[in-house]
């Protein structure tokens, strides 16, 4: 029976691939097709554990955070569902690394610019090509107003509905993530080195690494479980043991005994005694 593999849109396959350390070749190359400007270094900011957002079932979200030559944030999120909010979910997000960056003392244009890349497994707009860019703009003439904000939204499904040859960098990374056509990643992985090398990441952690991290988070959360009753147990014998000794406490000062007497005999303190 064919072992039907993680899409590669999954949370862990997505960020094993493109933000693992040693694998900024891909990721660089990634950037290039979407934004198609030249990219001279790739630096990806550390981030919360995966374990992290594996154990609260984060199933919608999921961030790449990096530095593009030094002077360009780049937030890469897949969204696998659709919220109804995602746009301004998207604002929020780019905002809060724009605002970020900007350090105390530090003067306004001197904050970097910010780019947000939306890569969806739904169609975001029932109108236009799979991949949009937005920008801020005047009215007057629909002039930008600054270049600091860029967003885009690509549409995995829109793609797989425009599929034609692939004649772009970005078609052949397209291909790639969608896995929709067998032929067309073939294609891609023979025209582009670093899809072939993020297909060989694929291949691999789909294969016995997957199987290891799903054993090993399995035991993670027993191990947890485990800990979890075995601190409760000691706290109710904790509690059960108080409880004892403040009823001895109690039957001592009725038959009139020293404070310091029960002191010694409950190991209660001098205020929780006199509190009775």
């Amino acid at each position: 029976m064919t072992k039907t593999k993680l899409p590669i849109t999954n949370d862990y396959i997505f960020k094993r691939i493109f933000a693992k350390k040693g694998n900024e070749s891909i990721l660089k190359d990634f950037l290039i097709a979407v934004l198609e400007i030249p990219i001279e270094k790739v630096e990806v900011q550390a981030e919360v554990t995966l374990e992290k957002q594996l154990e609260q079932n984060k199933l919608g979200r999921l961030d790449i955070l990096a530095i593009l030559n030094d002077n360009t944030i780049v937030n890469i999120e897949i969204q696998v569902l659709n919220p109804c909010d995602f746009i301004e979910r998207s604002l929020y997000y780019w905002s809060g690394n724009y605002y970020n960056d900007l350090k105390a003392g530090r003067d306004y244009t001197e904050v970097k610019k910010t780019i947000a890349i939306n890569i969806l497994d739904y169609e975001q707009f029932e109108e236009g090509p799979f991949h949009e860019i937005a920008r801020l703009r005047r009215d007057y003439k629909n002039r930008i107003l600054t270049d600091k904000l860029e967003i885009h939204f690509i549409q995995i499904p829109k793609f797989k509905k425009e599929e034609k040859e692939i004649e772009t960098k970005l078609q052949q990374w397209m291909q790639f993530m969608s896995q929709a056509n067998p032929k067309g990643v073939e294609l891609a992985m023979k025209e582009n080195k670093e899809i072939r090398k993020a297909n060989e990441e694929y291949e691999y952690l789909t294969g016995e690494e997957a199987e290891r991290r799903i054993a090993f988070l399995r035991d993670k959360a027993i191990r947890d479980e485990n800990n979890v009753r075995k601190r409760a147990i000691e706290k109710g014998r904790e509690e059960g043991e108080r409880k004892k000794q403040i009823e001895i406490a109690r039957e001592l000062l009725k038959l009139g005994l020293k404070t310091e007497d029960i002191e010694k005999a409950t190991k209660l303190t001098k205020e929780e005694i006199e509190k009775l």
